[in-house]
């Protein structure tokens, strides 16, 4: 897929829609801090960076490996981010040097999660969210279950809560959180209303987010320069 196809999606109404509300529980989990810095791993066109430069003065950093999505992300950034080229499982980073970390479905298409993840662990020194794609949701009825899956969805792992839990409790992090949202993903006036009404505790949602913050053993500042 093309980068310019991809970005186009999130300008249709059900994909500003998803793009949104995904992006709205992100942000409350996430919690950024005035002047604080972050990275978006996985970062792909930037579309969530972007969103994420918004929150903070500080330095905001997408890193993706395809080299032609992050030249895409550069001719849109409006925020001063920075991107560059890297693998979720040896991030090109020193320990701790970023205070947030987040990761929109990058986990999901990894090679080796487990080792992205504590890559994730050992750069950031306060919190760290995940959005994912659930397994349990009638998103993976629909997109999910059919062997590779379909679309921007071919091979993806999709994740159980337990799973995700699992997976969290194997690394240095307090605090978990898990949130669901897009439980309805027809996205119709409908579908959006019931959304409205429901709680993002109920973890049927077709994203998943997951928050915890670094142990406090692990929060050792070494800030990143540009």
């Amino acid at each position: 897929m093309k980068p310019e196809t991809y970005e186009a999606w999130y300008e249709t109404p059900r994909g500003r829609w998803i793009g949104t509300v995904e992006y709205s529980l992100l942000k409350s989990l996430l919690r950024v801090t005035p002047e604080s810095s972050v990275i978006d791993i996985g970062c792909g066109t930037g579309h969530f960076t972007r969103l994420f430069a918004q929150t903070t003065t500080g330095l905001v950093i997408g890193l993706d490996p395809n080299a032609a999505w992050l030249s895409y992300a550069n001719g849109r950034s409006v925020n001063k981010e920075c991107y560059v080229t890297g693998r979720a499982e040896a991030l090109p980073f020193p320990d701790r040097s970023f205070d947030y970390t987040v990761s929109v479905t990058s986990l999901c298409f990894v090679n080796d999660p487990m080792q992205a993840l504590r890559e994730m662990v050992r750069i950031t020194r306060r919190r760290i969210v995940l959005g994912l794609l659930n397994r349990f949701s009638l998103l993976y009825l629909g997109k999910g279950r059919k062997g590779e899956g379909a679309g921007g969805y071919k091979g993806a792992h999709w994740y159980s809560p337990a799973e995700v839990r699992a997976l969290l409790a194997s690394v240095a992090i307090d605090n978990v959180i898990l949130r669901s949202t897009i439980v309805l993903p027809q996205g119709t006036a409908l579908a959006r209303a019931i959304e409205r009404c429901l709680p993002d505790t109920i973890l049927l949602g077709g994203f998943l987010a997951v928050s915890g913050d670094l142990q406090v053993s692990q929060q050792h500042p070494v800030p990143v320069r540009p």
